[in-house]
């Protein structure tokens, strides 16, 4: 989630705001930055004020009031009001000071005469959202610009014209705060434990550039994969007096709609590829070819609804995330839920900017299918006891252990690559010989031998031999015999024409004794043809070459070397190579042909007993896959550009790889058990994905979007950067070294139903869960420990160091506490200071999971910023009613009010609870 970034202090662009003037310079310089905004930083605002209230009356004497301002602006000519924004509430103070600040940002098109109102309410009940206005101010823009300290004192004014308090605007200005702010001649030697060295202006300068690419809303990368950013301004005080400048913003993805119709298409190809690869087996006797049938009208059924829904992803034309009230969506299904980038900036006293970034999302789970019958966890345990249960009760003669079939899979991938290459580089030694280049025949020669000498390995192995005997005894009729048969020697016949798969034998041996052997010599000769064929190409290359080297070779060795075929005249080298060469071909073509048909076959008997179950079980995966591959992604690209000059997180990147923690808030009861199940599936299933960066081949929008590649075996998703970001990066990682994932999941359900799971259910999920992920989170730290220096992870504030930090973390995770949401704060902090990326969901990613990223904001600065612990509640409720994620219930189901009740939160622990006015009855 962190990634930490400074900038100098003495050149940050200021807002027009700040600027001394006089009128006429000002009236030129606002009207020009008012719609430019701010050029260093594209998310600075063009004018930010805070609001703070004294001495306000309210006509009950016996009650002080409970106030919030809402801030309306008009500008000329519009002759209405515009609600731009409004504070947190403050209860029981006639003098509050707000935390929220009011930011107009480059989209809001003030000017200097816009009007600003400002109108100050008492709300009576919270709850109800009962309130009155106590009174209003107005001012006009250019009246803050105009006055010298950039502070207005305004009256208060109720409807019938009684003064009823007072109102003070301050608008934010970095000239008033140069005290503060330290020059950069004047900045100390360290800061947080990091050595600082003398800056120059050029340098503080490219600083502020590397900020402004890094903007959700104007960086080259990150526009083309984020869109529709909120943002919020606040400014806390901090316990030495100063204050912090803290932009929240969030953003949704184009990402959401864009993965998911990659990946169905690919699911397509691949099930597509495996019914071609069933059809291509031949004819098969009636028992086994009834068998195929079945399997392929099964697969038939599947890719029929992968094309509907790549259809429906393809008609799609609503907003680029999909909304919580359309989680069970059927043709919405591989979408993930709500999926947004959660950032928070935080501008110090220095001027140094920190940028912290949580990808939120709806736990990746097959609403559309239901939780009837439990998540992914119980589906596979009761598959693999049903596979175990068929293997047993079926009659065929031959059953396949598990890693037989991971092999055979593997077989098959390597046989489609290796066959490839052989026959690209057969071409290619083809046009070198047709050039007569030496040295390209030399080089191709020596990849085509390891290339084909790799295949061979592959299909030297006994799996390939049975599994040929099994496919050649599956055919209509089939005799084998002793290698040498004779008039009284016994013959064994595979009738396959019967209602049985039981291969009926004759003769007085037993079925040890049914000469296996003929077969598996018939198939190492298949292969030593290949090994055969191609030592007859580097024997006659070899020639080639000495005689091109030798061309002093008398008249009778030439004319001996003619009549071996080995002539160098012009064109002949091609001719001496042609039948060779195709010779190798099609040996490669029948060994390749012949060992992937025995793969295929093996799979088909393996998965025959227990398809419908099989496929059924892979497309609810598929989709939860889906779901949280493309919120991974999305956690890659924002870290990725946010550390593009971090040499230490690129280097433990292409070394050990990136952590990606996931934090969920699920219950273990009803169907959030379900959900937790399939949730921590696909979470597992992201170790297959792999990432690769590239350069971008254009510059719009589409070209920087990720693309998929692969199977179910195994993805690789490729990330284009702009040529100028590219560049930035080590060259392990641009010669397309692939990237690995480690991903960790940690849950603790906080509502009332874990409350019944902790009294009368079973919480053995989430402990098996957090004990997994606690093993795997301290493996990647050894591993960290192993190759990396410390110096690598960013630096913190906190005293307690990292193994202390996975020690109490690996307490807590043991101690079976109920709602100890201890685990994910500890969680979330070892994440942030190994570089990792942070993921928070909960069923909707809206209600439970806004309480945890604003939580774990409130936590951030406190601790790593110096936030006053007087404000830490006020700072917290402030983010929670006025905040992006406020705004994410209204995206979400149109109501501005998060999803709870006051008996539900009683359940929660105290920290998790909204404060009152911002909940009640809506839809999740």
């Amino acid at each position: 989630m962190a990634g930490l970034r400074e900038r100098g202090g003495s050149r940050i662009q200021r807002p027009w705001s700040v600027y001394r003037a006089s009128t006429f310079e000002l009236s030129n310089e606002m009207i020009g930055l008012a719609l430019a905004g701010n050029s260093q930083d594209p998310d600075e605002p063009v004018l930010e004020f805070s609001v703070a209230c004294t001495d306000l009356l309210t006509p009950a004497l016996d009650r002080k009031p409970n106030s919030f301002v809402a801030v309306s602006c008009t500008t000329p000519p519009q002759a209405f009001w515009t609600k731009h924004a409004q504070t947190e509430v403050i209860e029981g103070t006639s003098n509050p000071i707000f935390l929220s600040s009011i930011a107009f940002f480059q989209d809001s098109n003030i000017n200097q005469q816009t009007q600003v109102k400002l109108a100050v309410y008492d709300v009576k009940d919270r709850s109800q959202g009962t309130m009155y206005m106590l009174g209003s101010a107005l001012f006009p823009v250019k009246e803050l610009l105009q006055e010298r300290s950039h502070r207005l004192d305004l009256e208060l004014r109720s409807a019938e014209n009684q003064r009823v308090g007072n109102v003070t605007i301050a608008a934010w200005q970095m000239e008033e705060r140069q005290d503060q702010r330290m020059s950069v001649g004047r900045l100390p030697d360290s800061i947080n434990g990091r050595t600082m060295l003398p800056v120059d202006e050029s340098l503080a300068e490219s600083m502020g550039v590397r900020i402004k690419y890094s903007s959700l809303c104007k960086d080259t990368l990150l526009r083309s994969v984020f869109g529709g950013t909120m943002s919020r301004m606040y400014r806390f005080p901090t316990t030495d007096g100063n204050h912090l400048r803290v932009l929240e913003q969030m953003a949704e993805s184009v990402l959401s709609l864009n993965i998911p119709r990659q990946f169905v298409k690919l699911l397509l190809e691949e099930d597509a590829s495996r019914v071609c690869e069933l059809e291509e087996l031949g004819e098969l006797s009636p028992c086994w070819e009834n068998l195929r049938r079945q399997i392929v009208s099964q697969y038939q059924t599947i890719i029929l609804a992968y094309q509907e829904t790549l259809t429906d992803l393809n008609d799609y034309r609503g907003p680029s995330f999909k909304a919580s009230n359309l989680k069970a969506e059927r043709k919405l299904e591989f979408m993930p839920t709500n999926l947004h980038v959660q950032r928070m900036r935080v501008q110090d006293e220095l001027g140094f900017e920190h940028t912290y970034d949580v990808i939120t999302i709806g736990a990746p789970a097959a609403h559309c299918q239901g939780f009837k019958n439990s998540g992914l966890r119980k589906l596979i345990q009761k598959f693999e006891e049903a596979k175990k249960h068929s293997a047993l009760s079926s009659s065929q003669s031959i059953v396949y252990i598990p890693q037989d079939i991971v092999r055979a899979k593997e077989i098959i991938a390597h046989i489609n690559t290796l066959k490839t290459q052989v026959s690209y580089y057969a071409e290619r030694l083809s046009r070198a010989a047709k050039d007569r280049s030496a040295s390209g025949l030399e080089r191709t020669l020596a990849i085509l031998a390891d290339k084909t000498r790799q295949l061979v390995t592959v299909c030297d192995c006994k799996l390939l031999a049975s599994a040929i005997q099994a496919l050649n005894a599956a055919r209509p009729e089939y005799i084998a015999s002793k290698a040498s048969p004779s008039a009284d020697s016994e013959q064994v016949v595979l009738r396959n024409d019967q209602d049985t798969l039981l291969a009926k034998w004759s003769g007085r041996n037993s079925r040890s004794s049914l000469h296996a052997d003929w077969h598996e010599e018939e198939w190492e000769k298949v292969w030593l043809n290949v090994d055969k064929s191609l030592e007859c190409i580097i024997q006659r290359v070899d020639k080639l070459l000495q005689k091109e080297r030798r061309p002093s070779v008398s008249s009778q060795d030439s004319s001996q070397m003619d009549l071996q075929g080995g002539a160098t005249k012009k064109g002949e080298w091609s001719e001496a190579l042609y039948p060779l060469l195709t010779t190798l071909t099609e040996c490669v073509a029948m060994m390749s042909d012949t060992a992937k048909k025995s793969m295929v076959f093996l799979l088909m008997q393996d998965s025959a007993p227990t398809i419908a179950m099989d496929l059924s079980l892979q497309y609810r995966r598929d989709v939860v896959f889906c779901q949280t591959l493309t919120a991974l992604i999305c956690g890659f690209i924002i870290k990725l550009r946010n550390c593009l000059r971090d040499n230490g997180f690129l280097r433990q990147l292409y070394t050990i790889g990136l952590l990606a923690q996931f934090e969920s808030l699920l219950s273990t009861y009803g169907e959030e058990l379900a959900m937790l199940e399939d949730m921590s599936v696909g979470i597992m299933d992201l170790r297959n994905v792999t990432f690769k960066v590239t350069q971008a081949t254009g510059s719009s929008a589409p070209d920087m979007l990720p693309i998929i590649t692969g199977n179910r075996d195994g993805f690789n998703v490729r990330i284009p950067l702009p040529g100028t970001m590219f560049d930035a990066l080590p060259r392990e990682i641009q010669s397309g070294m692939l990237l690995r994932v480690q991903p960790v999941h940690f849950n603790v359900g906080i509502n009332e139903q874990q409350t019944l799971a902790e009294k009368f259910g079973d919480t053995s999920l989430q402990e098996i869960i957090n004990l997994e992920s606690l093993s795997r989170l301290n493996s990647y730290y050894e591993q960290f420990k192993e190759v990396l220096p410390e110096d690598c992870l960013p630096r913190s504030r906190s005293q307690t160091c990292l193994p202390e930090l996975l020690r109490f973390l690996g307490q807590n995770v043991h101690a079976r506490k109920n709602k100890n949401v201890d685990i994910l704060w500890q969680a979330a902090e070892i994440c942030r200071r190994l570089n990792g990326v942070r993921f928070t969901s909960c069923k909707s990613a809206k209600d439970r999971t806004a309480m945890s990223v604003t939580l774990e904001q409130c936590l951030i600065l406190q601790h790593e910023h110096g936030m006053a612990p007087q404000v830490f509640t006020q700072a917290l409720d402030c983010m929670r009613s006025e905040g992006c994620r406020r705004e994410n219930t209204v995206k979400n189901v149109g109501c501005r009010k998060y999803a709870f009740n006051s008996l539900q939160l009683k359940a929660f622990p105290k920290h998790y609870r909204p404060p009152d006015g911002t909940f009640g009855k809506v839809e999740t």
